[in-house]
Formats: C-alpha cells, sequence, structure tokens
C-alpha cells in the first residue's frame, strides 16, 4: 500500500521519518525558494505562486496533480497525527503500520474536531475574517453544486469541524474532492479583490476550505475516522491563536440577513 502525507512547510524543519509515509513539501517555493532536502510545490503542475493566499493548499495541489500514491494525506510541520502519546512528541507521530491498518478500514482519516463552544463555525470565521467569503461560496455552491447547499448550511450552523485541512484519504477521492475543491477556489478567488489585504487576511482561501471538508465529507457520506494530532511547535501555536485574537477585536460581525446565525 503506498500511502503518501505530504507535511506542507514554509521553512526548513525537523520531520518525521517512516520509510517513505512522509513526503516534506515546500509550500510557495516560487516566491521564496528553499534548496536542499524539501520537494517543492513548484514543479509539475502546481499553483505555487499562490501560496499567499492558498496556505497548505498549494501542497494538497501539488500531490493531486502530480503523485500517484494509492493514498494521499496532509499535515504541517507543526501539526500531525497521532494515535497515542508515547514518549517525546516526534515518536507519538502517526506510523506507517497504524496508517495502513487505518486506510484500510476507513475511507478518511480526519483530526479530532475543533470545537468552538460559544460560538457557530460562521460566527467564529465573521469574527476573523469578512463573512463575504463565506456568503459568496454559498452563491458559487448554489449554482453549481446544488446539492451540496443544504450541508454547507448545516455545518456553518456547528459549533465544531475537522479543522486545518489535514486528512488521509484515497486517492480516488483525493481526485474527486479536489476537482470540487479547487473548482469552488478559483471561482471564488476571481470575486474577491485581493489587492491591499494583509497577509492574515490574504490566506482566506486556505481558511474558507477548512469549512467545506466536511461538507464534502458529509455530502458523499463517506465513513471516517477520527484520531488525535498533535502541535509540535507551541509558541508558534500560541502566536497563531493571538494573531486571531488581536484581529477579532478590530472586525466588526456582519451575517447578512442573519443566515449563518
Amino acid at each position: 500500500m503506498d500511502i503518501k502525507i505530504l507535511v506542507a512547510t514554509h521553512k526548513d524543519y525537523f520531520m518525521p521519518h517512516d520509510d517513505g509515509l512522509y513526503l516534506p513539501i515546500k509550500v510557495g517555493n516560487a516566491l521564496s525558494r528553499l534548496e536542499g532536502r524539501f520537494q517543492g510545490d513548484d514543479t509539475g503542475e502546481n499553483i505555487s505562486e499562490k501560496n499567499p493566499y492558498y496556505c497548505e493548499l498549494t501542497a494538497l495541489y501539488w500531490g493531486w496533480k502530480n503523485l500517484n500514491s494509492d493514498y494521499i494525506g496532509l499535515v504541517h510541520y507543526r501539526r500531525h497525527f497521532c494515535l497515542k502519546r508515547i514518549g517525546n512528541n516526534w515518536e507519538s507521530v502517526l506510523t506507517r503500520k497504524q496508517a495502513e491498518y487505518l486506510c484500510q478500514n476507513y475511507d478518511i482519516i480526519l483530526p479530532v474536531k475543533r470545537r468552538y463552544w460559544i460560538e457557530t463555525l460562521a460566527s467564529h470565521y465573521c469574527h476573523t475574517h469578512d463573512i463575504r467569503h463565506l456568503e459568496l461560496t454559498r452563491e458559487i455552491i448554489a449554482t453549481d453544486y446544488p446539492q451540496y447547499l443544504l450541508t454547507y448550511d448545516k455545518v456553518l450552523k456547528r459549533r465544531s469541524a475537522h479543522m486545518f485541512n489535514m486528512f488521509v484519504m484515497k486517492k480516488e477521492w483525493v481526485d474527486k474532492y479536489c476537482t470540487w475543491l479547487f473548482d469552488i477556489l478559483s471561482q471564488l478567488e476571481k470575486r474577491i479583490d485581493l489587492r491591499g489585504m494583509d497577509s492574515f487576511q490574504a490566506r482566506l482561501f486556505g481558511r474558507v476550505s477548512e469549512l467545506l471538508l466536511d461538507v464534502w465529507i458529509e455530502a458523499n457520506q463517506l465513513k471516517y475516522k477520527e484520531i488525535k494530532y498533535r502541535s509540535l511547535s507551541f509558541l508558534e501555536e500560541s502566536w497563531s491563536i493571538l494573531e486571531c485574537q488581536a484581529v477579532w477585536k478590530t472586525i466588526q460581525c456582519k451575517c447578512v440577513n442573519g443566515v449563518y446565525q
């Protein structure tokens, strides 16, 4: 069983080693090169130059278009799947043997849901970003993928989701998911003026996609297995949270017509 878990990274960093299971991908390599031991996302068919807007999705796009593995997954250099805590953090990272067992029994491997106890997914997005991103996404789905619309509305009213664009799934499902996902995002890109956005707000396509994963999985009634994940860089994880909190204080939430409240 050929499984490749892409590890999206923007810098040189320690990587798990498990008999070819993990493939580190330097994202945005067309814009800022990192020569050395990591595969760049700028070879073959790619969208590397869109990394400031698409985040880890440029690694996913590269894997979708350039790999023929039986299963493809995506994690982050500082955030990995794990089944249980063993010794230090890196010893806990998902192994090939564990991944093979899970892939034999489930369509998709996902991280445990992240819970937003006091707000919905839509209101959380609204507090840190422009809710218009989700409204435009809804318009695209309503027009081109109406069979997903009910699920989309349902997901955005929830208080938990499988976040971070992390998963492992069969290549045939990756093909179907990415065809659907990148079509929606490319249409969304045409409807949004990215000029003048700071780097935090510009990463909107990566963030919208986090909410779309559950929509696609649920609408297609796929069988998945949730497992734990570990954040392996406490300082960077903390900074990311503080960055969101700072933006939260400066944005006025406006959910048009109360659709997502």
